[in-house]
């Protein structure tokens, strides 16, 4: 009778309650429950799943949550022993008690660290974190995983606080990574009681904006995903990353670094001796370096002189090419949403880029005017760059194109990679044109040497909030100990406003710099 009268107080009627898609949850839950046994991440009675009902007819926010219970032998869990919560924690449906030796069904610790709102003892200050997982996060469903290898690697630097590794095929399982990615996920301390997580985990989630994991120190991890699919590959994946981290760290390898070479302690640089700022003072030591490309890897003239023009030139191809792609797809609604914000707002050069149904042809003449005035515009925008790196892609795989580096910039990443600092892109190109540039250039592949790569997606390169975005995705504390290095005066200011420090890259082609303008420069990579 309790559980009817909940369910028809938040709008769900008893019939829903035993209906067919919350029993399939259900069974769900116990199915997965019994296979993560298996894996060693549930036993011992400890772990956990929760999982929203998928409803079509329900927006999700409003969905039930099914989640296993707390205390009992995971892989000998029934439907029926299962918790029904409301979408905002509530309980509205409690598992029936079994004869001893079972002990009582009791809700998870871990509820308040899933739920929003939960309506429990434990008060207002734990519903924060569900509210992030299931919101803010989009989750579908949360795995609570207590798997060896979620502790171990946690106990590999006892200081650290977060988990990183690059260079793993397995990274791609993570939403928003791929190969060359460098993963970090955050560790946060344990407690006596997983309740009491509640605000660091909160915090983590907060400054880990990317992250749909939180590791928690000899203890386990947090994994969450839009889907129950979603959220169980990436547990998979996870798992795998943390064992092959305690792996490579037994062979004395890091994980951290793109060739996985032997563990060394981090080395700082500085400016040489006798170079200079344009207030004649001397840098102080730094940790990590992050990179522009064009101006200051790149010669100008290889970016407008080449690779703009291929891909102007190349668009018409490419699209009636690869049109039924996924990809491409991908690229024209991209483009298509830019271009209706560019006519709201009166942009010279924009036409309207006409659905499928009313012909290929239409939509590619459409999309290759827009391309064309977006190019001579030189816009620094996510959705020509995108499709800018599917066609430079096709270029560099049929030898048509090869990038050009700098003479001292593969000799300077090699002897920066080698004294263990870590060395990272940021430019306005898509991190698919930066993997295709430094892959392919006159000194061989030098991706071997980046520890990751950063695009517009994370911010305009002219705007400071964007550099302290990657300042917390690198977990550096203090943001002075990331070195900048760009030919952009404005991107320089931005980065100092960050608190970053910034030398501007002097070479041929480049903008002149306003007098004063407070920098220290380099005309070689070899004076950093």
């Amino acid at each position: 009778m309790a559980a009817a009268a909940a369910a028809t107080t938040i709008g769900f009627p008893q019939a829903y309650l035993e209906g067919k898609e919350v029993k399939e949850t259900s069974s769900l839950v116990t199915e997965l429950c019994r296979h993560f046994y298996t894996q060693g991440w549930v036993s011992g009675t400890g772990g956990s799943i929760t999982m929203k009902v998928h409803d079509a007819s329900i927006p999700k926010p409003d969905q039930l949550i099914i989640m296993s219970p707390s205390g009992v032998q995971k892989e000998r869990m029934q439907p029926e022993d299962m918790y029904i919560l409301s979408p905002n924690g509530s309980i509205i449906s409690t598992p029936s008690p079994k004869p001893y030796p079972n002990k009582p069904p009791k809700c998870t610790d871990c509820a308040p660290l899933f739920m929003k709102n939960r309506r429990l003892s434990l008060g207002k200050r734990l519903r924060k974190l569900g509210y992030k997982a299931y919101e803010m996060r989009n989750a579908g469903a949360v795995i609570h995983s207590h798997g060896m290898e979620s502790c171990l690697v946690t106990m590999l630097n006892p200081q650290a606080k977060e988990f990183r590794i690059t260079h793993m095929e397995m990274i791609k399982g993570i939403q928003g990574h791929g190969y060359y990615d460098e993963l970090v996920v955050p560790i946060i301390e344990n407690t006596a009681y997983e309740n009491e997580l509640t605000d660091s985990l909160t915090k983590a989630i907060e400054a880990y904006p990317k992250a749909t994991a939180v590791l928690v120190r000899n203890h386990g991890v947090y994994i969450w995903g839009d889907s129950w699919i979603h959220a169980k590959t990436q547990a998979e994946c996870y798992h795998y990353l943390f064992d092959a981290a305690i792996k490579l760290h037994q062979l004395g390898l890091d994980a951290a670094t793109p060739d996985h070479g032997p563990i060394r302690s981090p080395t700082k640089f500085s400016v040489k001796s006798g170079v200079k700022d344009s207030q004649n003072q001397t840098e102080p030591p730094r940790r990590c370096i992050v990179l522009d490309i064009e101006g200051t890897t790149t010669p100008i003239t290889f970016v407008t002189d080449v690779l703009f023009p291929y891909a102007r030139e190349n668009v018409g191809k490419h699209l009636n090419l690869t049109y039924d792609t996924a990809e491409t797809q991908e690229d024209i609604k991209l483009l298509r949403s830019q271009v209706e914000e560019d006519l709201r707002e009166g942009l010279a050069g924009a036409v309207p880029i006409p659905h499928a149904d009313e012909g290929k042809e239409k939509v590619i003449a459409a999309v290759v005017s827009n391309v064309e005035a977006m190019v001579k515009a030189d816009r620094k925008i996510t959705a020509l760059k995108e499709l800018q790196g599917h066609i430079w892609r096709t270029g560099f795989e049929c030898n048509e194109l090869k990038s050009v580096v700098f003479d001292d910039v593969a000799e300077a990443l090699e002897k920066w990679h080698s004294s263990g600092i870590k060395v990272y892109i940021y430019s306005s190109g898509s991190r698919l044109a930066q993997r295709l540039l430094f892959g392919n250039t006159n000194y061989g592949d030098l991706r071997k040497y980046l520890s990751g790569f950063f695009d517009t997606t994370i911010g305009n390169k002219k705007e400071s909030k964007s550099y302290k975005e990657i300042t917390e995705t690198l977990g550096v504390d203090d943001p002075s100990e990331i070195l900048f290095v760009t030919d952009v005066y404005q991107e320089a200011t931005a980065a100092k406003a960050a608190g970053l420090e910034a030398v501007i890259s002097i070479r041929p082609g480049n903008a002149s710099l306003p007098e004063s303008h407070g920098f220290k420069t380099v005309t070689s990579f070899s004076q950093i």
